[in-house]
C-alpha cells in the first residue's frame, strides 16, 4: 500500500556523524530499505483509508477533549498518513532530536564506524517495528521538531482485515488513542521538556564510558538480583539511572493506560463496535510465531503490552474513585505523577493527592 510520504528533517546524524554515538541518517536509510512492503490493497479502497485517516484524526481530538477536558482552546489539527519506510525515517528523525545531547558523546577516529554499526542496528529494529506500529504521537518530531501525529495506514488496513472488524470504526478507535497521546503532549505544557530531560538523563549515563565501567563491577551483584527485575534494561543501570528509569517507566505506562482507557471509554455511539475491537485487538497482542515472540520479547513489547494493560486499570481505578477531574491532577506537575508503585496501587496516589 503506497501513501505520499512527508519529508523527513534532516537529522543530526548527517550533518555531524563523529557527534552522535548512533548514525541516524543510516538508521532511516537501513530501516526503509529492510522493512516490508504493505498488503495489496486496491487503489479506491487505499484512498478511501488515507483520507479517512486524516479526517478522522480532527474528529477524534474532540471526543478525546470531550471525555477527559484537556486541551480547550488548543487547534484541531489532522495526522500526517504515512507508508512503513516513511515511519522509519520519521521515528529516526524524532530519536535523533530526542537523544541528540545525551548520544553527542562518541569521539576520536573509531567514532564514525562505531556509530554506522551503531546506525545499522537501530535500522534492524526500526524495520521490525514499522510493520507493527498503528500510529504515534512523536512530541520531537516534525518538520519543526514541535510534535507530529502519525498514522501508518498499510499497518491500520492490516490489522483491521486480520480481525475482521468495521473499517471506519477501527480507524477511529487508532485515532482516539493516538490523539489521546498528542493531548496529553499538547494540553500539558510541561510534559515535552520534563520527558527529554530525563530521557537524556538515562541515555547520558547508559552512554557514559565511565557508567559502562562501572556497570560490568557492578554485574555479579545485579544478575544475582535479576530475577527482581522486568526486563533486561534495568540490568544496565546504576541506583541514579534505575531511579530515573522507574519514573520514565511510571510515566510512559500512565501514558498508554491513559490512552487505552479513552480508546474504549468513548463509547459505542464513537465506535459501535468497539467491545469486539477491543476483544480481538487484545488477542491480536498475543499472537504471532516463535520468532516474532522471541524479537519482540528482546525489544521489550511484550513489557510494553503489560504497560497498556496496568496503566488502563491505573487510570480506570482513579476515575471510578476520584472522577476526571481527579484523574486529572496527573497533570498537574512532576510532582503528582504516579510512582512505579502508585501504579500499581492505585489508592496509594489517590491517598497522596489527598482523594
Amino acid at each position: 500500500m503506497t501513501v505520499q510520504s512527508p519529508k523527513s528533517p534532516e537529522t543530526a546524524g548527517e550533518t555531524d556523524r563523529t557527534r552522535s554515538v548512533v548514525d541516524w541518517r543510516l538508521a532511516a536509510a537501513t530501516g526503509a530499505f529492510l522493512v516490508r512492503s504493505g498488503p495489496v490493497v486496491p487503489r479506491a479502497e487505499a484512498e478511501t483509508a488515507v483520507t479517512e485517516l486524516r479526517e478522522l484524526t480532527v474528529e477524534a481530538e474532540a471526543h478525546v477533549r470531550e471525555l477527559t477536558g484537556l486541551g480547550d482552546g488548543l487547534p484541531l489539527l489532522p495526522g500526517e498518513v504515512v507508508d512503513r519506510p516513511a515511519w522509519v525515517r520519521s521515528a529516526a528523525a524524532g530519536l535523533d532530536a530526542l537523544t541528540s545531547k545525551a548520544l553527542a558523546r562518541e569521539k576520536g577516529p573509531f567514532a564514525p564506524v562505531l556509530a554506522a554499526g551503531a546506525g545499522v542496528q537501530t535500522g534492524v529494529v526500526l524495520s521490525f517495528l514499522a510493520s507493527r506500529v498503528l500510529g504515534q504521537y512523536d512530541p520531537f518530531g516534525g518538520p519543526d521538531k514541535e510534535g507530529q501525529l502519525l498514522l501508518v495506514a498499510p499497518n491500520v488496513v492490516a490489522a483491521q482485515r486480520a480481525m475482521n472488524v468495521p473499517a471506519k470504526d477501527f480507524r477511529m478507535w487508532v485515532c482516539l488513542h493516538e490523539c489521546t497521546h498528542r493531548l496529553q503532549f499538547t494540553a500539558v505544557t510541561w510534559l515535552r521538556d520534563y520527558f527529554a530531560d530525563e530521557v537524556e538523563r538515562l541515555v547520558g549515563g547508559l552512554a557514559d564510558a565511565d557508567g559502562f565501567g562501572d556497570l560490568l563491577g557492578r554485574l555479579p551483584d545485579t544478575i544475582k538480583d535479576v530475577k527482581n527485575r522486568r526486563n533486561l534494561a534495568e540490568l544496565f543501570q546504576s541506583p541514579q539511572q534505575r531511579a530515573v528509569f522507574d519514573r520514565l517507566l511510571a510515566l510512559s505506562t500512565l501514558l498508554e493506560g491513559h490512552a487505552d482507557y479513552v480508546m474504549d471509554a468513548v463509547g459505542p455511539a464513537v465506535v459501535p463496535s468497539v467491545a469486539t475491537i477491543r476483544g480481538r485487538f487484545t488477542e491480536r497482542r498475543k499472537g504471532g510465531g516463535l520468532l516474532d515472540r522471541v524479537l519482540r520479547s528482546l525489544l521489550g513489547i511484550d513489557a510494553k503490552i503489560r504497560q497498556y494493560a496496568e496503566g488502563a486499570a491505573f487510570t480506570r481505578h482513579v476515575v471510578a474513585h476520584a472522577g476526571m477531574d481527579g484523574f486529572n491532577a496527573v497533570w498537574t506537575s512532576p510532582n503528582t505523577l504516579p510512582t512505579r508503585a502508585e501504579i500499581a496501587d492505585p489508592d496509594a496516589w489517590l491517598r497522596r493527592m489527598g482523594r
